[in-house]
């Protein structure tokens, strides 16, 4: 009995469909970039529902003979490659012929097309893959099509959609990743009868990078431009006083495909080494052009992947291109600051005593700046703080202690052994030598404690510490970490794809200490962080913990996030620490309490008075 059977030609093309149309993402992505190959100049993007019940994209491109609308949606039907040989040097968006008739296969789609000169326009209706009604129609030059109720005939994959809130944000993305690529053509984008972007289409790179990623991201740009070997490379990048917290704004487009690329995200990112907070990722819009030969985009349905035939070489016009753009970065950055906030992080001419002082000699050395007055700041290795409607604001050198939180010791800790696993390469603690007390002898560089036990020397890394003091406090809650109210609500602009894993997670943010609601369309609002938070870091903690959530397991999500908390809350490398905190820090280490930091780092170095000896040539 024969058990392999000849699938229908309705059920191989709903199978296909599958890697072409995962969202209704997929079906404004294909459908723009059809637009772009018909010489559109401008396009309409309409979606209601989420897009999965209703998407209409109209252009004013060439438009389509009626026995061309009738065969489009045929499969490997394309008018873009005519034999192998094309094959070898793709120049259009589009190639495969697979697009319109995956969507025509798991949906309802409308067609309204004429070419300029005909009299009358053509209609076609396709359900399921179908076309059930063809006829002239008068219509405007260029194409018109409607698509509604996605996966209507796929329940396998209808069932898997998520909330319409979450399918319109990846809808939008796409829409204005599509449209970022070609600031040549102007792109209006509307959901629920509401404009959510439009770009003027002026060919400018700036005015796209404006309209679509909005001004704070924008004034945070550099020009970029170069070229080598035949790959040229334009665009912007950000200056590495405006990190990120994931890599959610890097665009890279080649020959104006928007593609994703770990080797360019690896160019660019090296650039930046040694000027961009660990932790931090760059922002960039990056133009690649070089000759269509040199490319090949037939590795995937989608086609967001790409070869290169010369993967270094791109590599490298990208990579140098982005160091000669931060090269010609100022030294200082202008800003514009509120009155109240310059005075408050005005440099002091000498540090802040331990005590109050009277602010009557500060303010009789420099008056109040006037309400327009622009303060100008060096860039210190200090830690950005966010808020105040400010994108980014340095502490001044003399910032103020920041005071540490941590536990009294214990009047007579219970007995338990050492552990085995030891804190640095230096030989572990003599049992005996750990009650011995600690004396902190000072701190090097702002960062590193230097502590004296017996006859040991520790070097503590005083954040790494702390950090794992904070996260070892959080986990010994069982209710999670506490919530405290924030005095004024944050409100914040994740971006769509931060959006939908915050949807995602809500619940499990609320567990840590989060309170976040939707605050009109594309904005949420911090009501409440967790305690332990500064609320100076809510944003860079929430951008750092939408990346880890993207990107890692769900049952490890939830110490990926006590990471970030205790990461944001612990005292940074550069602060000016209270004497007594670095004590704290020290008897914590010394006991053997602490060794490893939240992310596996080793938090001291231990050098023994033998090994000096040895160094100094006092013993052999």
């Amino acid at each position: 009995m024969a058990v392999i059977n000849i699938l229908s030609p309705h059920v191989a093309d709903m199978i296909a469909a599958g890697e072409v149309v995962e969202r209704p993402g997929s079906v404004v992505k294909e459908l723009m970039e059809n637009a772009i190959d018909a010489g559109a100049r401008n396009i309409t993007v309409e979606i209601q529902g989420g897009g999965a019940t209703y998407i209409r994209v109209t252009d004013d491109g060439c438009g389509m003979a009626p026995d061309d609308a009738g065969n489009c949606f045929a499969r490997h039907a394309t008018s873009k490659l005519r034999d192998e040989h094309g094959l070898e040097a793709i120049s259009t968006m589009g190639f495969r012929g697979e697009a319109l008739a995956a969507i025509s296969a798991v949906s309802r789609v409308e067609l309204l097309t004429r070419q300029e000169g005909d009299e009358a326009g053509t209609y076609v209706s396709v359900a399921g893959g179908d076309i059930l009604d063809m006829h002239p129609v008068g219509c405007p030059k260029g194409t018109t099509f409607t698509v509604r109720d996605i996966f209507y005939n796929t329940p396998a994959r209808l069932k898997f959609m998520k909330s319409d809130r979450a399918e319109g944000s990846w809808c939008l993305q796409l829409a204005a990743r599509v449209a970022l690529g070609r600031p040549d053509i102007s792109v209006r984008c509307l959901k629920d009868g509401r404009e959510e972007f439009f770009t003027p289409g002026d060919g400018r790179a700036d005015s796209a990078v404006y309209a679509l990623l909005g001004r704070e991201v924008a004034l945070t740009m550099l020009p970029a431009d170069g070229e080598s070997e035949g790959v040229a490379v334009s665009g912007f990048v950000s200056s590495p006083a405006a990190g990120r917290g994931s890599r959610a704004m890097q665009f890279f487009f080649v020959n104006g495909r928007a593609i994703r690329s770990q080797s360019l995200q690896a160019a660019v990112e090296q650039a930046y080494k040694n000027t961009l907070m660990v932790g931090k990722f760059p922002a960039c819009v990056l133009y690649i052009t070089l000759s269509p030969g040199g490319v090949d985009v037939n590795v995937h349905p989608t086609k967001n992947e790409v070869k290169f035939s010369s993967e270094k070489r791109v590599f490298d016009a990208v990579h140098y291109t982005a160091v000669s753009a931060l090269q010609g970065e100022k030294g200082t950055l202008q800003m514009r600051l509120s009155p109240s906030t310059a005075k408050k992080l005005a440099p002091q001419d000498t540090p802040r005593p331990a005590a109050p002082a009277s602010p009557a000699p500060a303010t009789a050395k420099k008056p109040a700046p006037a309400p327009d007055a622009q303060m100008t700041m060096e860039l210190h290795s200090t830690p950005p703080v966010y808020g105040s409607g400010v994108s980014a604001v340095y502490v001044p050198r003399s910032a103020p202690v920041r005071p540490v939180s941590y536990a009294a010791p214990k009047a007579a800790p219970a007995k338990r052994p050492a552990p085995e696993t030891r804190p640095s390469p230096a030989p572990a603690p003599e049992p005996a030598r750990q009650s011995a007390p600690v004396r902190v002898a000072g701190e090097v560089m702002r960062t590193y404690i230097i502590a004296e036990q017996g006859e040991r020397i520790l070097l503590i890394d005083k954040h790494a510490a702390h950090e794992r003091m904070v996260f070892d406090a959080l986990k010994a809650r069982d209710a999670g970490p506490m919530s405290q109210a924030l005095l004024t609500p944050q409100t914040w602009r994740p971006g769509q794809e931060a959006m939908e894993v915050l949807e995602a997670n809500g619940e499990l943010l609320a567990h840590l200490g989060f309170d976040l609601e939707p605050y009109g369309e594309d904005d949420m609002i911090v009501r409440a962080v967790p305690d332990r938070l500064d609320p100076a870091q809510t944003v860079a903690a929430l951008e750092e913990i939408c990346e880890k959530l993207r990107s890692g397991a769900r049952d490890l999500a939830a110490d990926s996030v006590l990471q970030t908390v205790a990461c944001k809350a612990a005292i940074k490398a550069g602060w000016d620490t209270d004497p007594r905190e670095l004590q704290a820090l020290a008897e914590k280490v010394a006991s053997g309490e602490i060794k490893y930091c939240p992310h596996g780092r080793p938090v001291a170095v231990t050098l023994t008075k033998k090994e000096l000896d040895r160094q100094f040539g006092r013993i052999q």
